[in-house]
């Protein structure tokens, strides 16, 4: 076996040209989620040129192909993220858009084509059972909720989150487990203990025009907005430090003219926590804040709550895993596992809930996630070094008849759904009513729950 891998070790380094003008060619033209179309288009030529039958998600960007051992054994998920953020002030961001690649998700996808590479060569998969899916996904980002929305309303998207509307849509109905490598500073190889999941909620808060010198005549809804989020953070105290809970409102509409009063103002926030249970019980807290403000004031309030992301778990045999490759790779003080949990989120979550899972970040990126500084400092290691470590890894995993893959596969059963199972549960977070009844005995009605 040590030669086979050593025969697919020295097939991803042969790619690296491929792989490296890869990660340019995407870094140069960065999409948003479910906008990845040139994305798209390239990947299905690159790995088509290496011989694969792509098949595609359908209305939307994203495919998978995959190489099978024809012998019986689980099937590997391997993911590569397709989509970037937006922030213009980058740069290198696209200045029509400004879309940039500030998380590094395309250097996942250019690891899959080494992946890819390395697999289409002769005897790739001799000695190894089951098969590996590699899975090129949009819209991991949660960004652009209002893009998203109109999605939905027209019936394109189910699931605001790329894997989570691949669920919806079979292509993860046949696979065992899964796994991914995002891109880090530093050096080596870190992964954490999990991390948050979150409700994406927006709430549109309805008031009545006037004058801003005639305000008596009005009703101000971004004063009701502002008494929401100052309700909301007054309950802060209250949330547990042990759950996570995170919660960061921001208006995206407060008015259009100075001298009118605002009749409508929308606020977007996620509600983040470490459990489901956690997320909906202070979910409902917030609601409920939300709603007495906007009586407080005399408004109405439309809340729209839908599930974002479910809380990320790592199978411990999966870590355990692929923490033993990594040790083969990269020396001891380089190889960072910790159970600290991340308060961020991810659509690896939702995978989580229906298989096992392990998620690693390997060195090559500088600067900050998310912000203006961050680019890929060594290509090599995000890109060619991160695929000869995925490669390590599914061999180990898939060799002597998949012993590592089938007892992770078979550890802690109960706590995995089946897919159905799991879109039940995530479509009863969705929330989307008015909140505020106003009875004519003076009365008022908050409705906040589902």
């Amino acid at each position: 076996m040590e030669v086979k891998l050593q025969a697919l070790l020295d097939a991803v380094e042969n790619s690296k040209d491929r792989v490296l003008a890869a990660e340019r060619q995407m870094w140069n033209n960065p999409e948003p989620g479910f906008k990845e179309w040139k994305t798209h288009a390239f990947l299905k030529q690159q790995f088509e040129e290496l011989g694969y039958q792509v098949t595609e998600a359908g209305n939307i960007p994203g495919m998978y192909v995959e190489a099978d051992s024809g012998r019986p054994g689980p099937k590997l998920a391997i993911f590569g993220e397709m989509d970037s953020l937006v922030i213009p002030t980058h740069p290198e961001c696209d200045p029509e858009t400004g879309a940039v690649h500030a998380c590094g998700h395309h250097a996942q996808c250019a690891a899959l084509l080494g992946i890819a590479a390395a697999l289409k060569t002769p005897g790739a998969m001799d000695g190894l059972s089951g098969s590996v899916r590699l899975i090129a996904v949009p819209a991991e980002e949660g960004i652009e909720l209002e893009f998203r929305q109109s999605l939905r309303e027209q019936g394109i998207i189910r699931y605001l989150g790329g894997k989570l509307e691949f669920m919806s849509r079979g292509i993860l109905d046949d696979v065992d487990l899964a796994t991914m490598v995002h891109t880090a500073g530093g050096e080596g190889i870190n992964c954490i203990g999990g991390s948050n999941g979150c409700i994406v909620k927006t709430a549109t808060f309805l008031g009545k025009s006037s004058h801003a010198a005639s305000a008596s005549n009005g009703i101000n809804a971004l004063y009701a907005a502002n008494l929401a989020m100052q309700a909301a953070n007054s309950l802060r105290e209250t949330f547990k430090e042990s759950e996570t809970i995170r919660f960061h409102p921001i208006i995206t509409n407060g008015g259009t003219v100075v001298n009118a009063i605002p009749d409508t103002v929308s606020v977007e926030s996620y509600l983040r926590g470490g459990t489901m249970e956690a997320i909906d019980r202070e979910n409902k807290k917030v609601n409920r804040a939300f709603a007495g403000a906007a009586a407080a004031m005399g408004c109405n309030l439309v809340l729209k709550d839908l599930h974002g992301y479910a809380p990320q778990y790592f199978s411990p045999v999966f870590k355990q895993a692929a923490k033993d490759v990594a040790l083969t790779m990269f020396p001891p003080e380089n190889v960072n596992f910790t159970e600290n949990r991340g308060v961020g989120c991810t659509d690896m979550g939702d995978v989580s809930c229906i298989m096992p899972i392990v998620q690693t970040s390997i060195c090559g990126a500088e600067g900050a996630g998310h912000g203006i500084t961050y680019r890929i400092k060594d290509p090599y290691n995000a890109c060619v070094l991160s695929a000869k470590y995925q490669v390590r890894l599914l061999v180990h995993l898939l060799c002597e008849d998949a012993a590592v893959a089938r007892q992770i596969v078979a550890e802690e059963p109960e706590r995995y759904m089946t897919v159905a199972e799991y879109l039940a549960k995530v479509d009863q977070t969705e929330f989307d009513d008015q909140t505020v009844t106003y009875n004519e005995d003076g009365t008022v009605a908050l409705h906040f729950v589902k």
